[in-house]
């Protein structure tokens, strides 16, 4: 473990370019740590520290993220009415 910019870190820090495009390149390792391909829609957050990558939720994610707050009866009623609220 070790501190980067005032972070704590388990890994080496990589340094990689940002191209004109303001585009760079997640090295390999990390993408393959964090399961991030092609495709993947990632979030970018600005902090006091540092820019922030964290993969973005996906539809198939938050399948079942509702299960705590009614269930699915009651999930299934609301979506009727909702529907019937659009005719």
């Amino acid at each position: 473990m070790f501190k980067y910019y005032g972070l704590a870190c388990s890994t080496m820090a990589h340094e990689v370019k940002v191209t004109r495009k303001g585009q760079t390149t997640i090295p390999a390792e990390i993408r393959k740590r964090r399961g991030i391909k092609e495709g993947t829609r990632l979030k970018v957050i600005d902090t006091k520290k540092g820019i922030i990558f964290k993969p973005a939720l996906s539809t198939a994610d938050l399948a079942g993220s509702g299960s705590k707050h009614m269930s699915v009866k009651e999930m299934k009623r609301r979506l009727d009415e909702l529907r019937n609220e659009d005719i």
